[in-house]
């Protein structure tokens, strides 16, 4: 029978699948250094969390497409804690940033309309582009003493077709923040060309120094020699979720912030509503419990931090045996990225370390070139994060060299 060319996907297993599923399938141990569900990790969580989900209200069937309004104020008071005043009414909310996402993409796009995203990035991207029929462009980053953003490529990347710009800050899993001066190119190049501001917030909360702003603040500081009025004027819409700001994926509860000038805001919050009313996919149960959920999120956000801090110490304190080995800076969020020497595809890298017992991200997946980086996530409890790396820098000590300076 026909289907549609927009699933017409590879769904057969890789070689890399099939390998890690048939460890585990024999019992052999493994360290798992792509762990990302926090659920999984060995966090602790209050025993009274789910009572939240016990509120008697939601009993009563109240469907409101962006939202129920206790919720959507949960979300401005997460906004207000970082400084920057959101109207309940500019929230709306999803059940996962991938869903704000598809709501997004159908109200910017038309088919065959394009978005431009930065890459290194995350690879779901490309499957939500393809099921809402708008078109993913990729535009690197570039790495120097650090991530950057390079407004140049963007400029050369527009089209008439282009519709909007996705930002991730900090990004997922290079770890940059964007900061001012780059917002500020970037909206530059959004009132020339007429384009929106997607930007995913979801790790906003785990930076590694000094809390860090949110974009959603349309009114950043301007820059020196800049256009002097930060994002005014420029359509932004900032997604994010409790999937990490309070570690807790299976609740599928995120929201789009719309912020920026009217009537293009008004015009936009009436569309949403129009697309959201048309699946009223939030449960009321979740809605009640967000703000509970919200209100304690500091308590598991500093396990994470300190896991993420001790996995990084671990592993910048092993890397130091491999001089071939370079960790690439970051600022933020659970991934840290590995640059090793380009002498085979990153595939039998990460085959070869899975026979000796450690699992981990090919560069590729996060578009990366083929060979030469490695990306791992610091989540995973301690011992475990330890043991893995001390695998992965025996490897790479025996098959690069130690102390080899040559890449």
């Amino acid at each position: 029978m026909p289907f549609s060319e927009r699933t017409n996907w590879n769904t057969e297993e890789s070689d890399l699948a099939r390998a890690h599923r048939k460890r585990i399938e024999s019992g052999l141990p493994i360290a798992d250094l792509t762990q990302s569900n926090p659920t999984r990790c060995g966090f602790v969580y209050p025993p009274s969390l789910l009572a939240a989900l016990t509120d008697p209200r939601a009993l009563d069937y109240d469907p409101q497409p962006n939202g129920l309004l206790p919720a959507r104020q949960a979300v401005s008071a997460y906004y207000a804690a970082h400084g920057v005043a959101i109207d309940p009414q500019q929230i709306v909310l999803t059940t996962s940033t991938s869903e704000a996402y598809s709501f997004l993409f159908r109200l910017l796009g038309d088919p065959g309309d394009e978005v431009l995203i930065l890459q290194p990035g995350y690879p779901l991207f490309d499957f939500l582009a393809a099921l809402d029929d708008v078109r993913l462009k990729p535009v690197p980053l570039i790495y120097e003493s650090g991530w950057q953003i390079d407004p140049e490529s963007i400029r050369r990347a527009i089209t008439p077709r282009t519709r909007a710009i996705v930002v991730v800050h900090p990004n997922n899993p290079t770890g940059h923040f964007t900061k001012p001066s780059e917002a500020e190119q970037l909206a530059r190049l959004c009132r020339e060309f007429r384009l929106s501001l997607i930007v995913d917030e979801v790790f906003l909360d785990y930076s590694f120094t000094a809390p860090a702003a949110s974009l959603a603040n349309s009114s950043l500081p301007a820059q020196p020699d800049t256009f002097p009025r930060g994002l005014e004027g420029v359509p932004v819409y900032v997604v994010s979720g409790l999937s990490k700001i309070a570690a807790l994926p299976q609740m599928k509860a995120a929201w789009i912030a719309v912020t920026g000038p009217d009537p293009d805001r008004a015009q936009a919050l009436a569309r949403l509503e129009v697309i959201a009313d048309t699946f009223l996919s939030m449960n009321a149960p979740v809605q009640w419990a967000l703000p509970a959920w919200l209100a304690g999120r500091s308590a598991i956000q500093d396990q994470i931090r300190r896991r993420v801090a001790a996995n990084l110490a671990a592993l910048d304190q092993a890397i130091g045996a491999v001089a071939a080995v370079q960790r690439l800076a970051l600022e933020g969020g659970w991934y840290a990225i590995l640059r090793i020497p380009a002498l085979d595809p990153d595939d039998h890298t990460v085959l070869a370390l899975l026979d000796r017992g450690v699992w981990l991200h090919p560069g590729y997946f996060f578009g990366l070139p083929d060979s030469g980086w490695l990306v791992l996530s610091l989540l995973a409890p301690e011992p475990e994060f330890s043991n893995g790396v001390a695998i992965l820098i025996d490897y790479l000590g025996t098959n690069h060299g130690r102390n080899n300076p040559g890449w």
